[in-house]
């Protein structure tokens, strides 16, 4: 082999490894996400929903809501949702309260 062909190998190699690098560094999944655990939400949601009839889905929904207000979970089962306004606005499709 010429030793200007292997020179032009090896530049092409590390060319395109510093390119997937980039890339990688700026690509969505690298981005932090806010998580419903940031915010303390497990806890708060277990605090929540600890006389639900359907503690599953109350904890799916409490945690969905808690991460997107933020950590704000009204502090007890029979607290009013008027503690978070946040907690308190969001609905689902059909009109009615997504949070639990």
């Amino acid at each position: 082999m010429k030793p200007s062909f292997v020179v032009l190998l090896i530049l092409a190699i590390l060319f395109t490894s510093s390119v997937f690098e980039s890339i990688n560094a700026i690509s969505p999944t690298s981005a932090p996400v806010s998580t419903p655990s940031k915010f303390g939400c497990d806890k708060k949601c277990e605090l929540r929903c600890s006389r639900s009839g359907w503690r599953d889905r109350c904890l799916k929904y409490c945690g969905i809501c808690c991460g997107k207000c933020n950590g704000c979970v009204p502090s007890s089962p029979y607290v009013s949702k008027s503690q978070c306004p946040c907690y308190r606005d969001m609905k689902n499709p059909k009109g009615k309260d997504k949070c639990p």
